[in-house]
């Protein structure tokens, strides 16, 4: 094991000329620091306006914060690596990066999980809502969130670092549990393979919750004007969202399973970046946008700062 810890990935570059790559550069470096504004705008919001503490902006402050955690697994390396050749990464770096990046995926579903339950009490038992929703209930669909995401994945990454592995390359611009299991691995991986696919049944568990919970919503709703206001304002951004996320989850998968050399190589990079761009980046936006209170609290501080500034 010591010896494997000494071990590097190669990761697979970006067949460029430096021109091209200090563009890159600065395209990437210009997309997380938006990822950054749109996120932490939202969160600042959110925890120092007493009227957004609410569970709904408290799960959604939770959502753009795993945001900033699972891009935080990325963006500093891939920026490191334009610069850099070749693109090396060590065996611990590799198992860090895999286990921050798939927690934060595992987390985006959980998250959008007890959002999705968060909506179901108050629009199907508004009369119940806040004796349903305590902030002990909210504490703990935040925690239950994070720490099964992150379990779940410690668990996958501490099989996969017990392997012993015959190769060193991955076909893609970061590490991933599926190519270290099934591709670089020397001997069979039954193990990881039913945890793995425990978690990946589990998880989809999660996304028929939130389908039978919209179904619930909609036959609820569509028979009041009043309550079917409330689906459109609070539900449509949770929608996009999930489809935000379902989307992204879909490319990484097709990339990861089905992705060949013959696939042109921008694809090939779209497919693996899509979901560490998209989801982080259009959340915020979408929430900041839809829903009313959040959108006042953003506009009323940019006002508030463009008032300073010109003073």
């Amino acid at each position: 094991m010591f010896f494997q810890c000494l071990f590097l990935f190669t990761l697979s570059g970006i067949s460029a000329t430096w021109e091209s790559r200090y563009f890159f550069f600065c395209i990437t470096v210009l997309c997380y620091l938006l990822i950054l504004s749109v996120n932490l705008t939202l969160i600042f919001r959110i925890v120092l306006r007493k009227s957004l503490h609410e569970p709904m902006y408290i799960f959604l402050c939770s959502l753009c914060l795993n945001g900033l955690y699972g891009t935080a697994g990325f963006y500093p390396k891939f920026l490191y690596d334009l610069l850099h050749e070749p693109q090396v990464i060590s065996y611990a770096g590799c198992l860090i990066q895999v286990l921050v990046i798939y927690s934060s995926v595992l987390c985006d579903i959980s998250i959008l999980t007890v959002m999705a339950y968060d909506r179901f009490v108050a629009i199907c038992r508004p009369l119940q809502y806040h004796a349903v929703m305590t902030k002990t209930t909210v504490t703990k669909l935040t925690l239950f969130s994070w720490i099964a995401p992150v379990l779940s994945m410690t668990v996958l990454v501490i099989f996969s670092a017990g392997l012993t592995l015959c190769g060193s390359e991955i076909e893609k611009l970061y590490c991933e549990n599926w190519a270290i299991v099934r591709l670089l691995s020397c001997f069979p991986t039954t193990l990881c393979n039913v945890f793995g696919y425990i978690v990946i049944l589990t998880y989809l568990g999660h996304v028929f919750f939130i389908l039978f919970s919209y179904m619930k919503l909609i036959k609820t709703s569509i028979t009041s004007t009043e309550d079917w206001n409330k689906f459109m304002q609070t539900c449509t951004p949770h929608l996009l969202s999930l489809i935000n996320v379902t989307v992204a989850l879909l490319f990484d998968t097709m990339y990861s399973r089905y992705g060949s050399r013959d696939f042109p190589q921008s694809l090939r990079h779209f497919l693996a970046l899509e979901f560490l761009v998209v989801p982080p980046l259009l959340n915020p936006l979408i929430y900041g946008l839809k829903l009313r209170k959040v959108r006042n609290e953003v506009f009323r501080c940019i006002k508030n700062k463009t008032v300073k500034f010109e003073n």
